[in-house]
């Protein structure tokens, strides 16, 4: 990919507002002193009068937010995952999902690539404990075009979403007639060997994978997750039965996030070989990118490796000796 070629997810998400503040008076957003961050500062700069700065009081936040969806207006949050996730949680889960109350709920700078602010700054439980969480949708785009298209669909959706955005500029997959729909996954590249089943970030080193193991012989099924809850069941337990292996990739743990998400369906309707990429049951550490990456098995490097390994343990499973 090309320097042209790239965009930040929260550059995406600024912008996108501004468009959709101009076409819907009831958007609102709301800020946890973090708008110069997570790009928020592009509506507050545009809409004054609808943007409410409330400090670092995510709690508050969350609850004058519940308040504002109660009352008609289309409230997007802005703060970073970690925060949205566990030190507002409770007024999420009371004052928002319990009452299916229409709040975005974005969660910035999530996972490892948090732009070194610290392993505190890092949250790669997020998805698990959303996910966990009755009446709430969870997003995941995988580039800053699905991320304009996410903003727009979640302010259409009835009912409280949260939106998982990264913070560092990343390649851009799509075109801008992409069609995005919640809760449909898309395919990105066509095989018959193995499913690679991605969401978020992980979605360019999935098809920079594919590329790896075409020329090593093996044709990836690339499918994209953009929507981890509900999860596209239809359209995973149709590429499962497709290939036979599956291998999930995610920035995230392997706890609670798109791998359990993967597993649970397809143990209850196609039960297939499958592998998990991601994030150990471990706390993370602050560090460049690349570094991060590698030393928690994220590349394009450990997606090949992990599609070998089920490739090779279907073939042992296949093997007259493994009958025998």
């Amino acid at each position: 990919m090309t320097v042209a070629e790239m965009m930040a997810a929260r550059d995406a998400f600024g912008q996108a507002l501004v468009d959709l503040g101009a076409v819907n008076e009831r958007v609102v957003v709301l800020d946890a002193d973090l708008a110069t961050s997570t790009k928020a500062s592009l509506f507050a700069a545009a809409y004054p009068g609808r943007f409410l700065e409330v400090g670092i009081a995510e709690q508050n936040m969350m609850s004058i937010a519940a308040g504002l969806a109660a009352m008609g207006f289309i409230p997007f949050t802005s703060t970073f995952a970690c925060f949205a996730s566990k030190r507002a949680t409770d007024q999420i889960r009371v004052g928002i999902a319990q009452p299916r109350l229409g709040v975005k709920i974005t969660g910035a700078y999530s996972g490892l690539l948090a732009g070194k602010t610290g392993k505190t700054h890092q949250s790669v439980q997020d998805l698990a404990i959303f996910r966990s969480m009755p009446h709430l949708t969870v997003v995941v785009p995988g580039d800053a075009i699905e991320v304009r298209k996410a903003v727009f669909a979640t302010a259409e959706h009835d009912g409280p979403v949260y939106l998982r955005l990264t913070r560092d500029p990343s390649p851009v997959i799509f075109a801008d007639d992409y069609d995005f729909r919640i809760g449909r996954a898309v395919t990105v590249r066509e095989g018959g060997d193995v499913t690679v089943v991605t969401t978020g970030l992980m979605l360019p080193r999935a098809l920079e994978a594919a590329d790896q193991l075409l020329f090593e012989g093996v044709k990836a099924h690339v499918l994209h997750m953009p929507t981890v809850k509900p999860l596209d069941a239809e359209a995973l337990v149709a590429s499962a039965e497709r290939t036979g292996l599956v291998v999930t990739a995610e920035e995230h743990s392997i706890l609670g996030g798109l791998g359990g998400a993967v597993a649970e369906v397809l143990a209850e309707h196609r039960p297939t070989l499958m592998k998990r990429v991601g994030i150990a049951d471990r706390y993370a550490e602050s560090a460049p990118n690349d570094s991060l990456l590698e030393k928690y098995g994220l590349t394009a490097a450990h997606i090949v490796q992990a599609c070998w390994s089920v490739i090779d343990a279907a073939q042992v499973l296949e093997s007259p000796a493994a009958h025998a």
